[in-house]
């Protein structure tokens, strides 16, 4: 076992830097660390999450033993990291980004993460969302429903804008923004021709992919308004947007469910979605 005198932390000044000094640590376990890898290529590509960012990486020679990073909200701690490499991460990110509002990683690695901040800060923490990554390499297709998938359009802004709001609000009403938030989220994904819609006489569904990672993109923003479900779209959806991604070359398409709802969960795993690990995301109360 390394001593935790013979590890070194580093803290890249960029997004290129980390994905440099971290990006192999990271990659070793794709499916896992999707969501770090996947913010880093959108930060390299210009995207800005807000001035809270924090890149720190343990070194064990020329090894990297832990990854935190925060581009935004949360601190997410990475899968593959060591427990004496988290215990100077949090340390160092007490000091750094200490106004996280909470850390969202693995389950068991969260929540000693979460033992490690807590007792630094005096802060309490509790489970907010306990998640589930899959990942697919081939697609299953679903029953046949009537429509086709499509790009979003411009034109379609008003609908995509108020359907990303609909949907932070119930997926994640505690991270929900504004209506004027959504919208400008909708905009980027249609502009950047991110944004699927499943169209059926009228448009029923919209599914879309991001944050691509070496060899795989994640799959998010999965909506159907109430008055649509139970009629299979975000399955045909889903299912074709993810063979969409395989044919651009991409081997894998990851996307997060909440354990919470059974029925997307399942509906994932129909279609080929394979589970991979489990993330709880905590967030901190005040003392």
């Amino acid at each position: 076992m390394t001593s935790a005198s013979a590890l070194r932390l580093e803290r890249a000044g960029s997004p290129a830097e980390f994905e440099r000094i971290a990006g192999p640590f990271l990659s070793a376990r794709e499916a896992e660390n999707n969501l770090v890898l996947g913010l880093t290529s959108a930060m390299k590509a210009g995207r800005s999450y807000g001035p809270a960012v924090y890149f720190g990486a343990v070194r064990d020679g020329n090894s990297i033993v832990g990854v935190a990073m925060r581009a935004g909200l949360y601190l997410i701690v990475t899968a593959g990291t060591t427990d004496e490499s988290l215990r100077m991460l949090i340390e160092d990110a007490v000091r750094q980004t200490g106004d996280s509002p909470g850390i969202i990683g693995p389950k068991d690695l969260a929540r000693r993460a979460v033992e490690l901040w807590t007792a630094r800060t005096g802060q309490r923490a509790h489970v907010q969302t306990a998640e589930r990554i899959y990942a697919l390499a081939r697609v299953i297709p679903p029953r046949s429903v009537n429509g086709h998938m499509r790009p979003a359009r411009a034109s379609d802004l008003d609908l995509a804008a108020a359907w990303f709001h609909a949907f932070g609000m119930e997926a994640q009403p505690h991270l929900a923004g504004t209506a004027a938030e959504a919208r400008a989220n909708a905009e980027r994904w249609i502009a950047g021709g991110r944004l699927r819609l499943w169209e059926d006489g009228v448009v029923v569904s919209m599914a879309g992919a991001s944050g691509p990672t070496p060899n795989g993109i994640r799959v998010g923003a999965v909506y159907t308004p109430p008055d649509k479900r139970r009629r299979g779209y975000a399955s045909a959806l889903v299912a074709a947007l993810s063979q969409e991604q395989l044919d651009t070359g991409k081997k894998f398409c990851f996307l997060y469910t909440d354990l919470a709802n059974p029925t997307s969960n399942k509906i994932y795993q129909d279609i080929g979605y394979e589970p991979v690990c489990d993330i709880d995301e905590y967030i901190f109360e005040s003392a």
